[in-house]
């Protein structure tokens, strides 16, 4: 690792630093643009080839600290901290000579990182109770398809929410029949409903939706902006000047933390994705618990699959998740099977989405198609780098026959 952490450091020296112009600066926006707030924080100003050296150069110290003994248990915190030295040098030589809105990013990545948030919970509440779900993809296309229907033939938002909700709840009862009643191969299971989903709602596309504009044009959740909270600077815009979807993001990411980890509800979750048969011998129904938290994580993917439609682009689109269920069982994975931890895993892969999107505005010079591989590549890195590092629930993927 401490080879790692230099030769970032030679990565930023050579690329940011000697291949920027002496003189040159960056200027990275910290305000919102045309929304007045009480508080505002001048742009960050700095000369992009300084900037690039001295970062390179706390790598370099951070590589030798790890050469010579070693961090121990601060490792992660130092790991994360070379990742965002990188990651802020990287915005700092996209910014030369002109103007990046950070705060713009930032928004953008909260924006990014929902429906793989939405994702990665509702593999948390499977996984936790010991079903592996691949299916989050298909549940997510099928709820964006539901709720832009729902909406467009009611008229109301908010039922078109509903009904995202229930399609994924129904989309992850037939997972929950294959893979415990039936026992069936527990991806094999998942992989079929995804295939089930793309065709099926492709297909009704192109025969309904296509042929009649009216039942695929719900509109969109408008962003609700909480008064003073708002007003806080950086924080305020990107967290508090939402739309509905980002909060209900958070509320569930915090309801899911406490009820897995510190309530009965939660332990007897765990102890059935751990250790099903000590679970039952103590009277938990285990092939209950399995179904309910299989269709609970439907439904949590359903709103996330909600968002698509009618909380990013306000009508339904072929394949429009674009794989998004993939990075978020990826983002589950990586977080440890934790609620904030898969929070912060997708956020990560949100802002790698957020910034092939500003880098191909900027023109940077990367070649659009290598900018569109980022999020997928980070997700391969990141599962990869994961892999050996952390545990699934013991149970995740085994069938259970009470005996």
């Amino acid at each position: 690792m401490g080879i790692l952490f230099l030769s970032v450091a030679v990565l930023i020296a050579l690329a940011f630093g000697v291949g920027a112009e002496p003189g040159v600066q960056s200027r990275l926006g910290l305000n919102a643009a045309r929304v007045k707030t009480f508080f505002t924080l001048p742009d960050l100003v700095v000369p992009t080839q300084s900037t690039a050296y001295v970062l390179a150069a706390v790598c370099a110290f951070l590589a030798g600290v790890q050469l010579t003994r070693g961090f121990s248990r601060r490792f992660n915190l130092v790991l994360g901290i070379v990742a965002l030295i990188f990651v802020f040098a990287f915005l700092v030589w996209a910014a030369e000579g002109r103007s990046l809105s950070l705060l713009g990013m930032l928004q953008s990545t909260l924006l990014r990182s929902v429906p793989i948030t939405f994702g990665a919970l509702s593999g948390v509440l499977c996984e936790r109770a010991g079903v592996i779900n691949i299916a989050i993809e298909g549940m997510l296309l099928s709820a964006a398809f539901a709720g832009s229907v729902a909406a467009s033939v009611t008229g109301s938002l908010w039922i078109g929410l509903l009904a995202g909700a229930a399609v994924g709840g129904l989309v992850a009862g037939l997972l929950a029949l294959l893979s415990i009643r039936y026992r069936v191969d527990q991806i094999v299971a998942g992989t079929v409903i995804n295939i089930l989903a793309l065709g099926l709602t492709s297909y009704l596309t192109d025969q309904f939706l296509q042929r009649n504009q009216e039942l695929n044009n719900p509109g969109r959740f408008q962003n609700v902006r909480i008064p003073l909270l708002s007003d806080i600077p950086i924080l305020g815009p990107v967290v508090f000047d939402n739309n509905i979807f980002a909060y209900l993001m958070i509320l569930i990411v915090a309801v899911t933390s406490v009820a897995l980890f510190n309530t009965r509800w939660g332990l007897r979750v765990r102890a059935v994705g751990e250790h099903p048969r000590a679970a039952d011998t103590v009277g938990i129904r285990v092939l209950f618990t399995r179904y309910r938290n299989v269709i609970l994580g439907g439904i949590v993917a359903g709103i996330g699959g909600a968002y698509f439609s009618l909380g990013a682009v306000g009508r339904f689109e072929e394949g429009m998740t674009a794989g998004r269920g993939f990075i978020g069982l990826a983002a589950m994975i990586f977080g440890r099977w934790n609620p904030v931890g898969a929070l912060g895993a997708a956020l990560i892969f949100g802002f790698a989405d957020s910034l092939q999107v500003k880098l191909n505005i900027l023109q940077v010079g990367i070649p659009s198609e290598f900018l569109a591989m980022a999020p997928y590549l980070v997700t391969i890195l990141v599962v990869a780098g994961a892999a050996h590092r952390v545990r699934p629930p013991a149970a995740d993927g085994k069938p259970y026959v009470k005996e």
